[in-house]
């Protein structure tokens, strides 16, 4: 059967920009190479236009094979705005959902646009012949759901495209499906030549330790809902938001439900325009609340796993990423969503309340991304470092004991790295997290006895502590860690003592 890709002679087709048309004929060009065995994967940021790039692929590997072309999506509301993409590019396409039953024997159209399972049934089904597949497009490719699916396609070259070339999952690394990454233009090289808006970037320090991770490698939404639904992250919340993007269209990034309704609740009490969207909202009332913001001048939206993908609102001025994630690819995401530029903004703020940027480093900053895709388990290393020290929870009932403190954690092995560099003694390290310990009881009694009872809670943590010093030492004995253990206590009790009668004798001056 001969098909081709139509363009409507009404439309008008939406000019691509010089680097996209350079990706594309780079791309088209390695696939002229082999064109039926392929596998190419290609990276460029959120914003950047993958979604207009492999639309334009689709259109003119239909023209020169006349061979069909399916893209995989990982959602269902991505299919939908894939298939108008492609329309637009004049790629005549078919969604194939889940009410797809039956496709005529006489089908011309040449792509079809699905997600994995629902294909994978239709293949099963016989509705779809991949022997008359010439190209598959892996839309946000590092998802690993989608590799199942490949082998499938025996005659097909396979271009993947995503804004971060690396799977979460150590076991799944992208090389193993893809021969080779093709770069597009980095987000630095997009801010300068104008194509996206220059992020304004402002960070605060939260304590991270009583957040727990989930089978999947994230930190779960338990450990993060309660976190984030506390009273002092959502003072800190509204602190943020006010100090940098007050009347600015925002987009608040939460990890669970119940964080979001509490961000909602308190907001709405301080008069501020704001809704909750998450996965659960119908479908109908999800495009009013879209509609909302696009049309409303400094609206805030806060969001749960629905907006990090398949969302374009141009006019977004400010993220605030209100939680704290361990996957590069969210991070991105994210932040992407407020990237876009238009000619009355060239920049847009990011509030990161999750150490994010600590974490991953700046979402502009460059990054090697051919040495993470042939060496994935080395940047897996590196994350696993930065991430090592918040993996130490502290309990939550702890954690409660201590409202007045922002900060209840002290990095042992980071203060001493920075004490060497100084040139300073070790004992400094042991010396400031006493006082660290000192302070978080004195901030949290009223009374001498109260502080010196409040100090006996710490036990555990005081342990944790001095077994992270012991390593920074090297080989020290068992003798020598417990006489540690037992001065760090008795330390802390003389400057707990020292702190609260200072105060005292200050607070009856007055």
């Amino acid at each position: 059967m001969e098909i081709s890709a139509q363009e409507p002679a009404a439309r008008k087709v939406k000019k691509l920009y010089d680097y996209q048309e350079s990706d594309i004929a780079t791309l088209f060009d390695k696939l002229e190479q082999n064109p039926s065995r392929s596998r190419l994967l290609y990276q460029l940021p959120t914003g950047g236009g993958k979604t207009m790039i492999f639309s334009e692929i689709a259109r003119r590997f239909i023209s020169k094979y006349g061979k069909k072309v399916v893209v995989l999506t990982h959602r269902k509301e991505l299919c939908n705005q894939t298939s108008t993409a492609l329309k637009m590019r004049g790629v005549n396409n078919r969604v194939i959902n889940s009410l797809v039953r039956k496709i005529p024997r006489k089908d011309t159209n040449p792509c079809y646009v699905a997600m994995v399972e629902t294909l994978k049934n239709r293949i099963a089904e016989g509705l779809i012949n991949p022997e008359e597949v010439g190209l598959v497009i892996v839309d946000e490719a590092h998802h690993n759901s989608f590799h199942k699916l490949l082998g499938k396609f025996k005659q097909a070259a396979v271009i993947g495209v995503t804004a971060t070339p690396f799977s979460s999952d150590i076991n799944l690394p992208m090389n193993r499906n893809y021969d080779e990454l093709l770069l597009g233009e980095q987000i630095s090289t997009l801010i300068d030549k104008g194509y996206l808006a220059r992020p304004k970037l402002w960070q605060y320090d939260v304590e991270l330790n009583t957040l727990a991770t989930g089978l999947h490698g994230d930190y779960t939404v338990s450990t993060s809902d309660e976190l984030y639904s506390s009273p002092k992250m959502l003072e800190l919340l509204v602190e943020a938001y006010e100090a940098h993007a007050k009347g600015k269209k925002t987009l608040i990034f939460n990890n669970g439900i119940f964080t979001s309704r509490k961000v909602l609740e308190v907001f709405n009490n301080l008069g501020y325009p704001i809704r909750h969207l998450d996965n659960k909202t119908p479908a109908a009332e999800r495009a009013e609340i879209l509609k909302w913001l696009r049309k409303t001048k400094g609206a805030i939206l806060t969001s749960v796993s629905i907006l990090t993908t398949g969302f374009d609102e141009p006019t977004i001025q400010a993220v605030i990423l209100n939680r704290a994630t361990t996957s590069l690819t969210l991070y991105h995401q994210m932040v992407g969503r407020a990237s876009r530029r238009l000619p009355q903004k060239k920049t847009f703020g990011i509030i990161d309340l999750g150490n994010n940027a600590e974490r991953f480093g700046t979402w502009n900053a460059e990054i090697d991304w051919q040495h993470v895709f042939r060496h994935p388990e080395i940047y897996h290393e590196s994350l696993n470092r930065k991430t090592s020290y918040e993996a130490h929870q502290i309990p939550s009932d702890l954690r409660g004991k201590f409202p007045n403190s922002r900060e209840i954690s002290f990095d042992i092995q980071a203060a001493h790295q920075a004490a060497m560099e100084r040139g300073e003694k070790p004992k400094n390290v042991i010396r400031d997290s006493i006082r660290q310990h000192a302070l978080m009881c004195a901030d949290n009694s009223d009374a001498i006895a109260e502080a010196l009872n409040l100090s006996a809670e710490l036990e555990k943590e005081i342990d944790w502590r001095i077994k992270q010093y012991a390593k920074c030492l090297g080989n020290v004995t068992k003798n020598y860690t417990q006489w540690l253990k037992e001065d760090y206590q008795q330390k802390l009790r003389k400057l707990i003592q020292k702190i609260m009668t200072r105060r005292l004798l200050l607070k009856a001056a007055v």
